[in-house]
């Protein structure tokens, strides 16, 4: 009986208030609706703070997990999803501070081959072939948009990729409304001109199919 009603289900038109509500109530398996629903974000959030994919995917379901187990604590005082990237940001950036103050690895040694591995060649010295495939598979976009400064690259996700208002960003980061603005404007005069027409690309940073349904596995086993 319970399979037959999650499948008369539509989650996306289910608001996220009446999916955390029948949550509550014990229908804890309709949790996997908000994380199908924003795994893409939260992916790109704590994807602007760690470049580690397994880091990444730790984080998202650290995150996951402490806001089923804190779902009681959310007030519509702010929307769903604005709760949950502010989780996210605090998983990433804790993760990165435990890095730091365990010395699990050699910063300065990480940050060297990063710059090299990141440092985008003059269009000039790039081959047809090696052209098209930065094309096909947007990894010129993102290593442009992972040059950015981590303060910067956060804003610069929210917004211009994921679409959100400057208002929602300001909360989510605790920071002003101006703050958000002039941060989003200098990241926008980071980028190249080429590259910034190039990363309205909605596919960049995905984060579907077998990944996303792996996320969903686990948490909801976990939960």
């Amino acid at each position: 009986m319970e399979a037959i009603k999650i499948k008369t289900l539509e989650p996306n038109k289910m608001p996220d208030n009446l999916v955390i509500k029948r949550v509550l109530d014990g229908e804890k398996e309709l949790y996997e609706i908000l994380l199908r629903r924003y795994n893409q974000t939260l992916f790109r959030v704590i994807r602007s703070y760690l470049r580690n994919k397994n880091d990444i995917e730790d984080t998202m379901q650290e995150t996951y997990l402490k806001a089923y187990i804190n779902l009681y604590q959310f007030k519509e005082e702010s929307t769903f999803s604005t709760w949950l990237i502010r989780i996210g940001i605090n998983e990433a950036l804790q993760k990165l501070r435990k890095r730091k103050r365990n010395r699990i690895v050699d910063l300065n040694k990480d940050n060297e081959m990063s710059d090299k591995m990141i440092q985008l060649k003059e269009k000039s010295d790039v081959n047809p072939e090696e052209l098209a495939i930065y094309k096909e598979t947007g990894v010129l976009v993102e290593k442009a948009i992972d040059n950015l400064p981590e303060k910067y690259k956060i804003i610069y996700m929210l917004y211009e990729v994921e679409g959100m208002e400057y208002d929602e960003i300001a909360t989510c980061l605790k920071i002003s409304h101006n703050n958000t603005k002039v941060r989003l404007h200098r990241a926008k005069n980071l980028l190249k001109e080429s590259l910034y027409k190039l990363s309205s690309d909605k596919t960049i940073f995905e984060f579907g199919n077998k990944h996303c349904d792996r996320m969903v596995d686990f948490v909801m086993r976990c939960i």
